[in-house]
Formats: structure tokens, sequence, C-alpha cells
């Protein structure tokens, strides 16, 4: 027998006795059972990692005490706070017109034109009439003299005091807040807003201690608030001839105030229903052409024809 074939024969051997040595261990570590072991076992891993950093740095953490920060507010279903929902714009005009004959008296909107309010609330006519009953002052003069002028749409709506400190006197130093962004400056928002205007009760319950000056109100931090309640039934007429109860008004301003503070929510929910219509129809083409363009090499079958040896 010639050398060729004798060594080839021998290497042919040697390697079938390793293929056949190392196959059990090689089945073994890719068998079905230890490849989901595998995978339970580092989803497990991440998932208790998830909840430990959770557990460390994940929780709300709180300033106050309970009994400081106030009685939560009841989650009430506002409208607007809908995903395909607005703003019920005769409630936003019912709100406008408390704040200008209830809360202007002690609170400013200093952040918003009078501008911003026409199409949404009131007409350009109305609106112009109302700047003009203000008074600002115009640019200095050639002689350096500041004069006053009729108010305009661009202005923006008078604070009741010239300072903070005329706030303090008038209010026996307590400094009433600016209500433009009130709604999102408060924990709780509208629903807060809400429960603070109507949840002065008629005499502060048994045990409850109120210092001198101020009134008992449960949800406001520390339940002594120097705002007296200000909301009673039947002190607003309204123009559409709805009942002006006390929680319809508080509604009615509720919804002002975070109107508001957020006078692009319209836009921003048209813009985002925009967003995820035309980002879940991208998604689905890119699919369809991952599966289209991939199709090929993931339904190919490769077929191995190992060399046929010499007959024996």
């Amino acid at each position: 027998m010639p050398a060729r074939v004798v060594a080839r024969q021998t290497l042919r051997k040697t390697t079938t006795r390793a293929a056949s040595s190392s196959s059990p261990s090689t089945e073994a570590t890719s068998s079905p059972f230890y490849t989901t072991l595998t995978a339970s076992a580092a989803t497990v891993v991440a998932i208790g990692s998830v909840a430990w950093y959770y557990h460390l740095y994940g929780r709300e953490a709180f300033a106050m005490t309970p009994q400081e920060e106030g009685l939560h507010p009841t989650q009430y279903p506002w409208e607007h706070y809908r995903w395909v929902k607005t703003f019920d714009h005769q409630a936003l005009r019912r709100g406008f017109q408390v704040y200008r004959e209830v809360c202007s008296s002690c609170h400013s909107l200093k952040r918003i034109p009078y501008r911003s309010l026409v199409g949404t609330i009131a007409t350009v006519d109305e609106m112009k009439a109302l700047a003009e009953e203000n008074e600002y002052d115009t640019e200095p003069n050639d002689e350096g003299e500041i004069e006053k002028r009729p108010g305009k749409l661009s202005d923006y709506i008078p604070s009741p005091y010239k300072n903070d400190e005329a706030a303090r006197a008038a209010n026996n130093g307590a400094l009433p807040p600016d209500l433009s962004l009130m709604v999102k400056a408060r924990h709780g928002g509208c629903n807060y807003i809400f429960s603070l205007l109507t949840g002065y009760p008629e005499e502060p319950p048994a045990g409850a201690t109120v210092q001198s000056g101020l009134n008992f109100n449960p949800y406001f931090p520390g339940t002594g608030i120097a705002m007296a309640r200000v909301l009673y039934d039947g002190l607003v007429e309204y123009e559409d001839g709805t009942p002006a109860t006390a929680s319809q008004m508080a509604k009615d301003v509720v919804e002002f105030l975070n109107w508001a503070a957020e006078p692009e929510m319209d836009n921003r929910k048209k813009m985002g229903m925009k967003v995820l219509t035309i980002g879940a129809l991208l998604f689905a083409l890119s699919v369809w052409v991952k599966r289209y363009k991939w199709s090929t090499v993931k339904t190919r079958q490769i077929v191995y024809n190992p060399p046929v040896g010499p007959k024996r």
C-alpha cells in the first residue's frame, strides 16, 4: 500500500476519533435546556439589577412630612387631560371672568399678554378694549420724561400692586404668588388648586390649631393659609347664564390657569399625534424592508457535501 494512502487513512481515523470524543460536550452545551437556563438567568439578573437600582435611587423623595405637605388632593376627571381632547373654550372664558372679578385684586398674571387671549378666550375688539382700560409707561422722550399711554394687545396683564413690598403690606406680610404658571408650580396641578379653592371648612376640625391671621385649609402645606375663602355661590354673574356655584367657578378658573400655564397644549397634542402616526408607519415600513432584504439570506439552505475518499 502506498505511503500516501496510509497517511490519508490515518488522518481520517484521527479526525473521526477527535470528533466523536468532543461531540458529547458540544451537544451538552448547545442543548435547548442549557440555552434556556442561560437566558433565564440573564433575565433574572437584569430584572434584579433594575429593581435594586430603583430601590436605592428611584423612589420619590419628600422634603416634608405628610402633615406638613397637606392633604393629598382628589383626582378629578379633567377633560383636557385626555390625549385627543382640548380645553373647553367656554370654560376658559368663564375662568378669565372669574380671574378678573375675583382673583386679580390680589394675584398677578404678568406672563400673559393680551394678544394670547385673542381667538381663544375673546375677540380682538374685546381684548383691545380691555387693554385700553390700563395705562402703561411709554419710552423716555427727548427730555427723559416718561408719559402714560393706553394699553395695547402686545402689553402684558398688569399686576394689582406696584411691587412685592406693596403686595406684602396689603396682605399682612404675605406675598400673593403670580398665577401664570401656578398649575405647573404646584404638586397636583389642577387637582390641588381646585381642592384648595373648595376646601375651606366652615369651622376648623376639632384639635386643629391655626395661627392668628391664617385660615384653615387641609390641602395647603401646614394647613394654615393667608388667603381666606374667596368663592361663594352667586359671586359672579356669567355672561352665558351658567349657574355660578363655588365649585363651577373653581373649575372654570382652574381650567383657565391650566391654559395660561401651557397655551401651546393643543399644538403639542397635534404634533404628538402626527409623530406617533408617522413613526408607526415608518416602523412598519422598516420591518417590511428588513424582512424583504433579508429573506434571501434567512431562507437559503446550505448543503455541505464532504469529499468522497477513495474506495478501499
